[in-house]
């Protein structure tokens, strides 16, 4: 049977209306619904043309009858793509610390308010979905979870690494928390979240693992080395999972956004480096407008930053059976500026 057989074609195109048909007739929306303002100040997004545009159903690969988790789901990415598996058909459990991480991290926390707003959001597709609020941290809470989902949902399908956070501060400066609080989050909470889930995957011998690593995690970063490192360590783990698990019939890869608009990343001090990384002397407080229109020439498709529904399809495709073989992968989203780095 070929890729251009008739019957394999009508199959794949079933299965796709099924999971369009399982989501509900909510209205396309951007998943991140908070005012894009700093200082007061409007936040510029990408034009129509040049984003992916907001989740609505059938946007990806059907994902009818899944059943997936997503770390770090109360906003930005991960919200987005909890979202975005609900619209294609999936169940979702959001889990979130939903509070403050560390001191070494320079984003408002997450709170339980955008932890609910997510639920809300996957019900609204006519999906199951659940809150639950844990640190990544903490293996012992995530097996608890992982036991919880198989208990109520019978099975998991799918595990989204998500949850991380950020610190922007010169190596020589950083203070023992600046370095050990976000590799502890970052990589060690990503590994904790494989090693949770993954055995519930194993007697099923299927499964998708989908870690986030970032463009970061490809080259250096000045004044985040902890965050860079944090992001190259998660793509070698994504790597030896994948030689581990890939006998079990479970694919690992690794998402890596270039610079998204979310909490994570929106304050002065990103909006300077952004700045400072086209070469530029970098103001303390640039308007948002101004990081944008200095930055934007810099990548190829002319953004300059990209929004988290624009990373989420990416996800719904490593999470679907359309990427039964990509495994140990990579696989950038970044507007272009994956062109610049080797």
């Amino acid at each position: 049977m070929t890729d251009h057989d008739p019957v394999r074609r009508n199959l794949m195109l079933g299965a796709a209306a099924v999971g369009v048909a399982a989501a509900t007739s909510a209205a396309a929306q951007r998943t991140d619904t908070d005012p894009h303002v700093l200082n007061g100040q409007p936040v510029p997004e990408p034009s129509a043309e040049q984003s992916a545009g907001p989740v609505k159903p059938g946007r990806g690969s059907a994902l009818a009858g899944k059943v997936a988790v997503v770390t770090g789901a109360a906003r930005g990415i991960g919200r987005a793509i909890a979202v975005e598996f609900a619209a294609n058909g999936a169940d979702v459990i959001a889990v979130d610390i939903a509070g403050p991480v560390s001191s070494a991290s320079n984003a408002v926390p997450a709170t339980p308010a955008e932890l609910d707003e997510t639920v809300r959001m996957i019900k609204a597709y006519g999906r199951r979905g659940e809150g639950i609020r844990a640190d990544i941290r903490d293996i012992a809470a995530l097996r608890r979870i992982a036991d919880k989902v198989e208990r109520d949902h019978g099975k998991i399908d799918i595990v989204v690494a998500n949850a991380a956070i950020q610190r922007w501060v010169p190596l020589m400066e950083m203070q023992d928390a600046d370095w050990r609080d976000v590799i502890d989050n970052n990589l060690n909470g990503t590994a904790n979240t494989i090693r949770a889930f993954a055995p519930k995957m194993i007697p099923r011998r299927k499964g998708r693992i989908i870690v986030l690593s970032s463009l970061q995690g490809k080259h250096g970063t000045k004044d985040a080395a902890s965050y860079s490192a944090s992001k190259w360590g998660i793509i070698g783990l994504m790597k030896s999972a994948a030689l581990e698990l890939g006998e079990y019939g479970i694919t690992v890869n690794a998402i890596l956004p270039g610079l998204v608009d979310t909490a994570l990343t929106r304050y002065d001090k990103r909006l300077s480096e952004t700045i400072g990384e086209t070469g530029r002397k970098a103001p303390d407080h640039p308007s948002p407008q101004e990081a944008w229109d200095i930055r934007a020439p810099t990548v190829p498709l002319k953004v300059g930053w990209l929004q988290p529904d624009d990373i989420s399809p990416m996800a719904v495709f490593l999470a679907s059976d359309a990427a039964a073989m990509a495994t140990g992968a990579n696989f950038e989203v970044t507007g272009g500026d994956s062109a610049k780095v080797d």
